[in-house]
């Protein structure tokens, strides 16, 4: 195997990633109706460049950062969803995946860690190169076997629900911003917290790191993981208070009636509809507020670089693992509903100057989360030991094309309970391509609010002897077909293994064999 090179320290900045967790991507680009008060951000942007069509390869957390870290797609490293759950699929990523930090710390970069991992219950940070900080999401300390994880996952599911009958007052009312959920725990959409889920912390860890690197000749990778602005929706009282709840506008879809998509949309959709109008809005204005206290908290942490004396020598990147839907469609978090708000995602690069032609710039080609992988290792000088699957965008930052498909993959194999999926994006259509209900097709150009599946068809009665093509409007067919192509020669490409040909399971409209032709 090839060792990553190892070039000069001169030629090596620094970088601070630092993602947030279930971030839109509108809300950090000027002039979408979503866009959040993020002065920092906004001055990196100002001094870098914005990638505007970023999207994650899955609407989940554990999937969308191991893509991150490994520059490699969920079919290729095997995480599917919450490593941590009882009925995970896999808990780890597939033996031998290769990490880009192992490249980077091989080169001689130091590596600090700090916040959410989420990618492995048992391999941690600190087994791939990082030094390890504040880590919150990480691994069992030492061996546990799948049944020992399992058990304890189960346990622990077993005490909520036992926790939740206690609390259970059938004769409550339901409190503002809270979703009833008998038999779960409690659930409140939105409230005020003076420090949510702990970020304060872990930025003061990732500071620290920074702060020890002063003066000391390697180069340096800070990874800051926040927890905001997940949901529940939750920041501090000022920045709330940033933002006039009669100024706050819901999503142009919000009441899209759903009647030509699938019928999971719809049950998901139903806990949110517990909600009235008033709260929709006023869960928009907390989420808003806390894209707005994570952008506050980035801002500390390129304080400190700063007064460090670090500043000149650092690139810092701007990302979050997945977005939200924020009232789009009348649904709120992320998951299988295939609407672009749970992919699209914030993507800043700025920082060590780059040149003065493409700073301030903005990049609106299709770029996806594998692409961060080769990027980092680009801009460190650093030759990867072996390919990855994404494309770098550091020519981007040199004001040069990118050289990437005109086209990003989605994929889901279930969020827990539910689904599996396969979504291709190009720059007019996305096919998703759901296997326990119908497809959906949507043109981009025409409808970007995805509110007409042109797939969809009422069924007045029972028809037999149709044709193989009943599903798909004839006018459709080749966009369609064209669109499986892709989809299947690409998944056969990055080793999905959705491919079971028996009658019962092999729903769709064409199969893997398109792309072998």
């Amino acid at each position: 195997m090839p060792q990553p090179s190892r070039p000069t320290t001169a030629a090596r900045p620094n970088i601070v990633v630092f993602m947030t967790d279930q971030q839109r991507g509108a809300t950090v680009l000027p002039g979408e109706p979503l866009k959040a008060i993020t002065p920092h951000v906004d001055a990196l942007a100002a001094e870098g460049v914005t990638f505007s069509r970023a999207h994650t390869v899955s609407p989940h957390c554990c999937p969308s950062r191991t893509s991150f870290f490994t520059g490699r797609h969920p079919t290729e490293h095997g995480v599917w969803n919450n490593v941590q759950v009882a009925n995970a699929l896999r808990r780890t990523p597939y033996a031998g995946t290769p990490f880009w930090s192992q490249d980077l710390r091989a080169a001689g970069h130091e590596l600090g860690f700090a916040g959410k991992w989420h990618v492995s219950a048992t391999v941690n940070p600190r087994d791939l190169g990082w030094q390890e900080g504040l880590v919150t999401g990480g691994g069992t300390a030492g061996e546990a076997s799948e049944e020992e994880l399992r058990s304890a996952a189960l346990e622990r599911d077993r005490e909520r629900a036992a926790a939740a009958i206690a609390a259970d007052d059938p004769d409550r009312s339901r409190r503002p911003g809270e979703i009833l959920r008998p038999g779960y725990t409690e659930y409140v959409h939105y409230r005020t917290n003076p420090d949510p889920y702990g970020d304060r912390a872990v930025v003061e860890s990732a500071i620290d790191f920074i702060r020890s690197r002063a003066g000391e000749p390697e180069p340096w990778v800070s990874y800051v993981g926040t927890l905001g602005p997940h949901d529940p929706y939750q920041p501090p009282q000022e920045f709330l208070d940033l933002y006039d709840p009669d100024r706050i506008e819901l999503e142009a879809s919000f009441n899209d009636p759903m009647h030509d998509k699938p019928a999971l949309y719809h049950r998901i959709r139903d806990r949110f509809d517990q909600l009235t109008e008033p709260e929709h809005r006023e869960a928009l204005r907390h989420y808003l507020a806390f894209c707005s206290y994570e952008d506050a908290l980035f801002g500390q942490v390129r304080d400190a670089v700063a007064a460090t004396g670090q500043l000149e020598d650092t690139i810092f990147v701007y990302l979050s693992d997945h977005g939200d839907y924020a009232g789009d469609h009348g649904l709120w978090c992320k998951g299988l509903p295939a609407f672009l708000s749970a992919y699209h995602v914030p993507l800043v690069v700025g920082g060590r100057p780059l040149p003065d032609r493409v700073q301030g710039t903005t990049v609106d080609q299709l770029v996806s989360m594998v692409d961060l992988g080769p990027t980092l290792l680009e801009l460190s000088g650093v030759t990867p030991s072996t390919a990855m699957s994404g494309h770098s965008l550091a020519p981007a930052l040199r004001g040069e094309p990118l050289n990437r498909p005109a086209e990003i993959h989605f994929a889901s194999n279930g969020n827990e309970s539910y689904g599996n999926q396969r979504v291709v994006v190009t720059e007019q259509w996305m096919l998703v391509v759901n296997f326990f209900d119908a497809d959906e097709l949507y043109d981009l150009d025409q409808d970007p609010g995805q509110l007409h599946n042109l797939l969809h068809r009422d069924r007045p009665a029972r028809e037999l002897g149709v044709g193989v093509d009943v599903a798909v409007p004839p006018q459709l067919r080749e966009v369609v077909e064209d669109l499986y192509l892709r989809m299947w020669r690409f998944g056969l490409a990055h080793g999905d293994d959705l491919t079971c040909h028996y009658i019962m399971t092999a729903l769709g409209h064409r199969g893997p064999g398109i792309a072998l032709r």
